[in-house]
């Protein structure tokens, strides 16, 4: 009769780790497939050992060989800081080694990081193989790099499937012993996280693949995705979240270019729904973060989409993610690999989601310099898009006078005056820049998109960062054009007026830009904007369109939206002079509106007033014309 190799090897706990010597290396599995009843044993066993290595990337146990009591005999080093090991890191009672999460394996095959014991977690073998069910991770080159190997079979581990499997021939000892998997519950959502997630969905397409990290950041942009339509999943870690954009219908894999249907992921952490939930559905897929983080990988999805958090993000876009100053807090995991992997991914994008202070508010994420002693973890070079609670900054492409320009503008209000000092102090701002007033955040909301014909126009308020694209409109327009809305042959805008062109408070003042796709340039084509006159409830208005993209219907699609948003804010009407006897703006004017109140200035202009209650769309419910948000 043949005998099982697994009964062969079923050990008690002492008779496991017997064999695990001083001066051992020792790697223990990941997040909440860490092995508590091997580790509480070799804890147990630790008196008999001196200047043991415990290794590991983030868990979710107790840690207990990084406690005091264990100082000579066990060691931890992190691979990733979490928060049960935090103290003993930065009290220097354990250690740190920085590194890309999809070169651990590497590390550890190579010896590197030497690995002589791990101590792991899986299902009950079938076939000769056992699932490493939540946490494939790094293991699996654990596995074969180590020369003893423990695994802890508990039948409540989930069996995960794709290349998630270890061949009990590999491992010389099973423990049986079957216990709960530790579990992650989100936290409810703060109210800046919720806008945070609001402004990343915007960022984020119908089709595309995402990625997402760890934290209550990333949790509030899934809840945030859930009118989205085919996203795709490639993942390190996956949380509930993605199990309730599954649900929802938002994710189905149909779109992507690799493992098409599939929910890619190292591992997973999160409540014993997502547990229950990936057993055994072939629609997830868990792999070695060698494969799953590797940048050549990740960037044959098409339209990846990475979505990582920060500690602080500097006015050049630097971003510490792994500690703040010489404080250890975390570590680099896969954040830089994700990033470069979207940047090489057709259509792909990399967003920094954070919150804009820490510590109940009393200190800015965003600063002039990251602190003394932070380590960059994402260059300047690497960085895309950074969202906080105020709104997004655009980064790639960008000078550094832009990049402190746009990320002075999501900073805090009560941080932005040093910011901005700061950024004038040592030349990235000149002395006399005009910053826009601080009334509103970004208004996200009025973000639209509208097809005129064969042209599709995204409209959204203009930003102080985008001086730049005002001024490719000014000077590629033409000269009539140009007259007809300042009312003066203008030749050129001064420093001044472009930054005071783009100086808006989304509330008493307001523009609207209309910008084309072309290549991988934005180009604005239209501008629609206002300014409030506090005492009459009227707004000063000015409209132009570039003369390419004259007669399409932008102008009166402009007119009838800025009108919508002033009406919404309470305003009563609009007061706009009209130089150049412009007929096409007069008629627009006299289409919308059922009355017109015009006035001669001079030979060569009037003056017109309209007011909301005689626009044809006062009755219009939502955005005009059912714009779609993008």
């Amino acid at each position: 009769m043949k005998t099982d190799p697994y009964d062969g090897k079923r050990r008690t706990l002492n008779e496991a780790l017997a064999p695990i010597r001083s001066g051992s290396h020792i790697l223990v599995g990941s997040g909440a497939a860490e092995p508590e009843h091997l580790v509480e044993g070799l804890a147990a066993h630790a008196p008999r050992l001196a200047d043991a290595e415990v290794l590991h990337l983030l868990t979710l146990g107790t840690a207990p060989y990084s406690q005091p009591y264990f100082h000579g005999r066990l060691r931890h080093n992190a691979l990733f800081i979490g928060p049960n090991v935090r103290g003993a890191i930065q009290e220097g009672r354990a250690d740190y080694t920085p590194c890309f999460l999809h070169e651990v394996p590497s590390l550890l095959r190579s010896g590197r990081i030497p690995v002589d014991a791990v101590l792991l977690q899986a299902t009950p073998p079938e076939n000769g193989v056992c699932s490493l069910g939540v946490s494939v991770d790094i293991l699996k080159a654990a596995v074969e790099a180590a020369s003893y190997v423990v695994v802890q079979a508990n039948p409540r581990m989930p069996w995960t499937l794709g290349d998630s499997f270890i061949r009990v021939e590999d491992v010389d000892a099973f423990v049986d012993h079957a216990e709960p998997l530790r579990e992650l519950v989100p936290a409810e959502p703060t109210a800046a996280a919720l806008w945070i997630g609001r402004y990343v969905a915007q960022l984020v397409d119908d089709g595309a693949t995402i990625q997402a990290g760890i934290g209550a950041i990333p949790d509030a942009v899934l809840s945030c995705l859930s009118g989205k339509r085919d996203l795709g999943v490639h993942s390190e870690m996956i949380s509930d979240g993605v199990l309730r954009l599954l649900k929802s219908g938002a994710i189905t894999g149909k779109r992507k270019s690799l493992l098409p249907g599939r929910v890619v992921a190292a591992f997973c952490m999160g409540t014993r729904a997502l547990y229950d939930a990936v057993h055994r559905r072939p629609e997830f897929h868990f792999a070695p973060v060698d494969f799953v983080n590797a940048p050549s990988v990740i960037a044959q999805n098409e339209r990846m989409v990475s979505i990582n958090s920060a500690l602080q993000v500097d006015l050049t876009g630097q971003v510490g993610a792994d500690s703040i100053g010489r404080r250890l807090y975390s570590g680099v995991g896969g954040q830089v690999d994700f990033i470069r992997g979207a940047a090489a991914s057709r259509g792909g994008r990399s967003i920094i989601a954070l919150p804009s202070t820490a510590k109940g508010g009393s200190v800015s994420r965003i600063v002039p310099a990251l602190s003394e002693g932070t380590g960059v973890v994402t260059t300047r070079a690497d960085i895309d898009f950074v969202v906080t609670e105020y709104g997004i900054a655009s980064l790639k492409g960008k000078t550094l006078r832009e990049r402190a320009l746009a990320l002075i503008q999501i900073a805090h209000p009560d941080f932005r005056d040093e910011l901005v000092a700061a950024a004038k102090s040592w030349g990235a701002l000149e002395p006399g820049r005009v910053l826009p007033p601080l009334v509103e955040p970004y208004a996200v909301e009025l973000e639209t998109s509208e097809r005129f014909g064969d042209v599709e126009v995204k409209f959204r308020p203009i930003k102080a960062t985008d001086e730049r694209r005002l001024k490719d409109l000014f000077y590629s327009q033409s000269r009539e054009t140009t007259y007809r809305r300042f009312g003066i042959p203008l030749k050129r805008l001064s420093e001044k007026q472009v930054q005071e062109l783009c100086a808006i408070d989304y509330r008493n003042s307001m523009a609207v830009a209309g910008f084309v796709q072309e290549g991988g340039r934005e180009r604005m084509i239209a501008v629609g904007r206002y300014y409030a006159d506090p005492s009459g409830g009227l707004a000063e208005a000015a409209f132009t369109v570039h003369d390419d993209f004259q007669g399409l219907g932008i102008g009166t699609f402009l007119v009838d939206y800025l009108a919508w948003i002033a009406k919404g804010r309470g305003l009563l009407g609009f007061r706009a002079e009209i130089a150049g006897r412009n007929p096409k703006m007069e008629g627009v004017l006299r289409r919308r509106f059922t009355r017109v109140d015009a006035k001669d200035l001079d030979e060569d202009g009037m003056s017109v007033t309209v007011l909301f209650e005689d626009w044809r769309g006062a009755g219009a419910p939502g955005k005009p014309r059912a714009a779609v948000r993008v």
